[in-house]
This record gives C-alpha cells, sequence and structure tokens, in this order.
C-alpha cells in the first residue's frame, strides 16, 4: 500500500464516497476504505478521526464561511444586510464543481438517521453561533435569534435546492433568490 503520497486526504474521502454509495455507510468499514484509496488503516485516521468524518470534516471552516464576513462588516450594519454578507460568503464554498460531491454526500446523510441527526447539529451550531455574533452587534432580541434561525433557514433551503438534480445556478444566486423572497414576505 502507498503510503505518503500527496492528495491522500482527497483520494480517502472520494473512496470512502463510492463506498458508501455503492455499500452504504454502516456496512463499509475503515479498512475497506483505506485498502481501495490503495493507503493504510494508519494514513485514514492521520486524516480523519473515524468514517463519518469523512462527510463532517471542517465544521470550524464552516463556519467560518458565515461568521467571517459579520466579523468583516462595519459597525451599524443591519441585520438584514448582515445575513446576506453571510450567505455570500457561504456561497463562494459551494462552486459547481463541488456539487456532484455534495449530491452525493446528501444522499449519504439522506439514508441515515445518525448522519441526519449529525447535520442538524451542525446547523444548529451555526444559528447558535451567528445569533451570538448578532447579539455582539447590539441587535436585540428577538432580531438577534430570528435573524440567525432565517440565515440558516435561507443557507438550508438554497442548498438543498442548489444539489437538485438539473439545478445549474449559483448556490449565491440561489441564496440570494430566497433572501429576496423572504424579504418580500416580511414586507408584504
Amino acid at each position: 500500500m502507498a503510503r505518503w503520497q500527496p492528495g491522500a486526504r482527497e483520494r480517502l474521502q472520494a473512496t470512502a464516497l463510492q463506498l458508501f454509495a455503492d455499500h452504504g455507510f454502516e456496512q463499509t468499514t475503515v479498512a475497506q476504505i483505506a485498502h481501495a484509496a490503495e493507503l493504510t488503516e494508519r494514513t485514514f485516521f492521520r486524516h480523519f478521526a473515524d468514517k463519518r468524518e469523512v462527510l463532517f470534516a471542517g465544521q470550524e471552516d464552516f463556519l467560518d464561511l458565515f461568521t467571517d464576513p459579520i466579523d468583516e462588516a462595519p459597525a451599524g450594519t443591519p441585520a438584514y444586510e448582515l445575513i446576506r454578507r453571510s450567505l455570500d460568503g457561504a456561497g463562494g464554498f459551494f462552486p459547481d464543481e463541488r456539487r456532484p460531491f455534495a449530491r452525493v454526500r446528501a444522499s449519504i446523510i439522506g439514508t441515515e438517521p445518525a448522519l441526519q441527526e449529525r447535520e442538524l447539529a451542525k446547523l444548529a451550531a451555526l444559528k447558535v453561533r451567528l445569533g451570538e455574533l448578532f447579539r455582539e452587534r447590539a441587535i436585540e432580541e428577538p432580531a438577534a435569534t430570528l435573524a440567525a434561525e432565517a440565515g440558516v433557514t435561507i443557507f438550508h433551503l438554497s442548498f438543498q435546492q442548489w444539489i437538485a438534480e438539473g439545478e445549474q445556478r449559483s448556490m449565491s444566486e440561489i441564496a440570494r433568490e430566497r433572501l429576496d423572497a423572504m424579504a418580500a414576505l416580511v414586507s408584504a
């Protein structure tokens, strides 16, 4: 088995996704993933804590996509604009070439209740963090929590549309459309 080859993490991730899709998440072992990627189990564990991390690695980076644009916004920026900035920042993480990976990942998560729970926990952590940031910017309650909830809901709905079969629009374009729909709903 090959060792210390460049791109091992990406190879392990691609191999794991294929095995999860072909054989099921629960039925696929770390040993199978490492063997199919022509790497050792030790190499697998150097990159991932367990096989779930293949699907959920990068939680902090994920949060930063949403929070960095808020941190960089000028003081006094309204909540709606902070949500827009946050969604635009996150949209950059989802270029078209990531769409096939995201579709497969979502289908795997959709088959396993424990993985669905982990995905929901990731979104819940995002809501909490956004709410904290909004409150730090003197956005009062309940507006801070409503803004956080709305931002995460818009992201989630946008992501589901972005991975839908036949969808061609960018993640940012879809998120802006949904944010505009929310604004129209509130102003109606």
